[in-house]
């Protein structure tokens, strides 16, 4: 054993019974074990992947270990002291490793990527920071419920450069919401050391900028993390705020096994071993008569036998077999409507006027659910929707929100993880790009990866034909119809948006609401005054006809209403209403009727919506095709700004041209 040059780690065990202590060394004894094991597995092939937490355990343990039973963690890659402390079986750990069915995932995800409500712990996704939005969700539902419990997420010294760090911390701050945000700054990100990740001293500096506590402690000494993890949460249950905690630690293996250390000074590697927080409390807890040799090597036997009889459990699990269609089934959460019909007396209303009616009811309805979004509180948005909504229903459920759509949406999902519903209004459709990586990432894969729900509805005001140039006037739904796991609902008319924002209310899936600004108040139609449901993935004819089928949705159905009024053509013109899932069975009927389709909408031509729909009708229903599918889209370019311009890129003359060529062929 080489010379301490440093001071060994210091304890202090004032506070801690001897029973504690002990539980605290098995803990981390335990993850150590299993970690040397899974090496071992990994040179053998057994498993396919590692991320190596040796010399980290006290973080994840201590942390763990000081929080209460019910209270949500959000650990990383190099957490299992996380996962062996909650006490989740082992071999349903090692099947997750091997990708078999046991483990939490049905082979869908591997290693740390996956969640589980039965052990109150929420997996990561490779892009790091959405777990911390999703942990201030959590802890503002633990707010609003009054449940006075906490939430904890883990993040990296690298992950600190991320966006959603910041988005996070500042909303968590703004809100004063109870969560610890725990940074295990180990030195490297994969292999970029930290002086070229932040130009700060230290990573809680950073905590003084957003207003909130923030402290430096030795990560490497587990009594140090449990007295300030249990101190800061049990302030934290009677006096909400968020803290940052940095924990100060050392990565002695690879970013992942085949990465390797070759870039680490050996005396840096040296240093930290030293350091290591497993043989340090060991040789403290010797000294302090609290541990023996003798017991030491009993919990070594009775943890390895733990080990062995889980991976035997585990080796002896088939490989994991599923089918296309079980596969399928598990993109969404489960939901059977209870349509609930459109039936009493009805008021005119403008399109916007029905969307703030719809909303208003849901808020009645579901006492859960929470409204989200730039200024809808007092200003009630930037198109009045949400106005007096303050009054009805009080700022603690309509919340206005930083400008911070990424962290916004993420705690819109924490929110549903502990049973709440979210919608999130986005000012504009083209700023959800901003909240890309959640929606697409967390959102749509949550219930797939793990079984959990994402309860979020997003509302999209979007489209052109109003003047407002490239970033306020985008169709962005083609964006997401492509991910699995979304619903996107594009209603036309006053009557099915409200039904439909109901409907999306109550679905437990995630669905993405698009609302054509141009419609807002340019159109009006009697609505019905009482609450009711229409069906998410059913279209609709909104006029029938025998000569030729317009398939579109959204503006593109006034449009398409006026082309074949003016032209005085025989068209039936179908309405999709939900363009994720899609109607097939309205799409195939329309199609065998006419025989002839012209597909149209307002998003660009390329890797539009219509490209999609013709490559189904050509394939499925070529037979009955008297001529080919056209599509009609706007231009390939931005959105431009000048009246006259946007014409040209909008596709209302082209519409026409189009119509009179299919119907000529």
């Amino acid at each position: 054993m080489p010379t301490l040059i440093h001071p060994p780690l210091q304890y202090n065990k004032k506070g801690f019974s001897k029973e504690l202590l002990l539980d605290l060394y098995r803990q981390l004894l335990q993850p150590r074990m299993i970690e040397e094991k899974m090496l071992i597995l990994l040179r053998s092939g057994k498993i396919s992947k590692w991320f190596s937490g040796i010399g980290q355990e006290a973080i994840a343990v201590g942390a763990t270990a000081a929080l209460l039973p019910d209270e949500l963690i959000f650990p990383m890659h190099r957490n299992l002291g996380v996962f062996t402390s909650r006490q989740i079986p082992l071999h349903r750990l090692f099947c997750q490793w091997q990708g078999k069915s046991p483990g939490f995932t049905k082979g869908r995800d591997r290693s740390f990527h996956f969640g589980t409500l039965d052990y109150n712990i929420v997996g990561m996704i490779s892009h790091l920071g959405p777990q911390l939005s999703l942990a201030s969700g959590v802890a503002l539902a633990n707010k609003l419920s009054g449940a006075g419990r906490v939430s904890l997420a883990f993040t990296g010294e690298g992950g600190t450069s991320e966006g959603e760090f910041h988005e996070a911390l500042n909303v968590a701050a703004v809100w004063q919401l109870p969560v610890i945000f725990v940074i295990e700054n180990n030195g490297y990100g994969l292999s970029t050391p930290t002086e070229e990740q932040y130009r700060c001293e230290r990573l809680a500096d950073r905590g003084l900028g957003y207003g909130m506590r923030a402290l430096t402690i030795d990560g490497n000494n587990v009594l140090e993390v449990y007295r300030t993890i249990s101190q800061l949460a049990a302030e934290l249950r009677e006096n909400p705020e968020p803290v940052l905690v940095e924990c100060q630690t050392f990565r002695r293996r690879g970013h992942e096994e085949a990465s390797g250390t070759k870039y680490v000074p050996q005396e840096l590697m040296d240093y930290w071993a030293e350091r290591d927080p497993l043989t340090n409390f060991e040789s403290f807890l010797l000294a302090k008569r609290v541990l023996s040799i003798k017991r030491i090597e009993a919990l070594r036997q009775e943890i390895k036998a733990e080990i062995e009889a889980g991976l035997a459990t585990a080796f002896d699990e088939p490989e994991v077999r599923s089918t296309p269609g079980a596969e399928r089934a598990d993109v969404y959460a489960e939901h059977r409507p209870h349509s609930l019909a459109p039936a009493g007396p009805r008021t005119e209303k403008r399109f916007v006027d029905a969307i703030s009616d719809g909303l208003r009811q849901g808020m009645e309805k579901h006492d859960r659910l929470v409204l989200m979004g730039q200024d809808i509180a007092e200003y009630g948005g930037v198109f009045k929707i949400t106005q007096g909504f303050v009054e009805a229903f009080g700022r603690g459920r309509v919340r206005n929100t930083p400008i911070c759509e990424s962290a916004i949406i993420g705690i819109g999902l924490g929110l549903s993880l502990r049973g709440y519903k979210a919608m999130v209004e986005m000012q504009f459709a083209d700023f959800v790009s901003c909240g890309f990586n959640q929606i697409v990432n967390n959102l749509a894969k949550l219930h797939y990866r793990w079984g959990e729900n994402a309860d979020v509805v997003i509302r999209m005001p979007t489209g052109g034909g109003v003047g407002a140039g490239p970033f306020h006037s985008q169709s962005t739904e083609a964006w997401f119809t492509h991910t699995p796991g979304l619903k996107v609902v594009y209603p036309s008319n006053p009557q099915d948006a409200k039904g439909l924002l109901l409907a999306s209310l109550e679905d437990p899936n995630p669905v993405l609401f698009f609302e054509h600004k141009g419609l807002y108040r340019s159109i009006s139609a009697p609505v019905t005054d009482a609450y009711y449901t229409l069906e998410i993935g059913k279209a609709q004819v909104v006029r029938a006809g025998e000569l030729v089928s317009i398939i579109t949705y959204g503006m593109g159905v006034h449009w398409a209403q006026r082309a074949v009024e003016e032209m005085a053509i025989d068209a039936e013109i179908v309405d999709l209403r939900t363009l994720l899932p899609l109607d097939y069975e309205t799409i195939a009927a329309t199609v065998r009727k006419t025989g002839k389709v012209l597909l149209l909408h307002e998003d660009t031509l390329t890797g539009g919506l219509g490209g999609e729909l013709a490559a189904y009708i050509a394939e499925h229903h070529f037979e009955q095709l008297d001529g080919p599918v056209i599509r009609v889209a706007s231009e390939d370019t931005p959105v431009p700004f000048a009246v006259s311009l946007e014409q040209n890129f909008l596709p209302q003359q082209r519409l026409r041209e189009k119509l009179a060529e299919l119907i000529a062929y």
